[in-house]
């Protein structure tokens, strides 16, 4: 998990612009801010500094429990992780954790706005296309589909062998086909398949580029 940021940091990243996310400062503070993982520097000119969904986060005061250590899970990429399935000691659904996930969605919606070259919202931008699980498993979670706990059952997004793919398991076939629905609504390409041995159905989602 990334550590918080410095004093000097967050007052940067409390100054941001709170419709846009646009942060001034001095050029090592937002480098230091995008190596941390808070901020992206626009690649287009004048090459502004924006946060990032977990910059927003930060910004608004929500940080991530940690994740005890030796869970075979993607980990988190940063001060907020959404849900991907399977978690130990993961955060308990509730009004707070609901609040949480949607402001981290609102950041991504941001973050698509203003890096993807049309400023187009209904397509995953750069940032989701590096981060494939969680950028899947926010989408589902924002969604409200149920991950899934140490047992029983919701939804799992894992990392696969091809690239720019995660796939999502589901045991309720039901579950399964509108989790489809909602990727494909957040701007993912999506195909269900089955597993070799057991016959399980599970999708393939691919972040869209047009």
């Amino acid at each position: 998990m990334t550590r918080p940021p410095t004093a000097a940091q967050r007052r940067v990243i409390d100054a941001a612009d709170p419709v846009t996310g646009r942060l001034r400062g001095t050029e090592s503070q937002l480098t230091a801010l995008v190596k941390r993982g808070f901020a992206f520097r626009h690649p287009r000119p004048p090459h502004d500094h924006f946060l990032t969904p977990e910059g927003h986060r930060v910004r608004q005061g929500i940080t991530q429990a940690p994740v005890p250590a030796g869970e075979r899970i993607p980990e988190p990429t940063g001060v907020f992780a959404a849900r991907v399935g399977g978690e130990r000691g993961a955060a308990q659904a509730g009004p707070s954790r609901r609040r949480e996930v949607h402001s981290a969605w609102q950041g991504l919606l941001e973050l698509r706005r203003m890096t993807n070259p049309d400023g187009s919202v209904d397509r995953p931008c750069g940032w989701e296309r590096g981060h494939l699980v969680q950028a899947a498993a926010l989408a589902l979670e924002a969604a409200g589909h149920a991950p899934a706990g140490q047992e029983g059952g919701g939804y799992r997004v894992r990392e696969t062998p091809q690239p720019e793919a995660v796939a999502v398991h589901e045991p309720d076939a039901q579950a399964l086909r509108a989790c489809a629905a909602t990727l494909e609504g957040a701007g993912w390409q999506v195909s269900e398949h089955r597993e070799p041995r057991g016959g399980e159905r599970y999708l393939l989602a691919s972040p869209r580029r047009m």
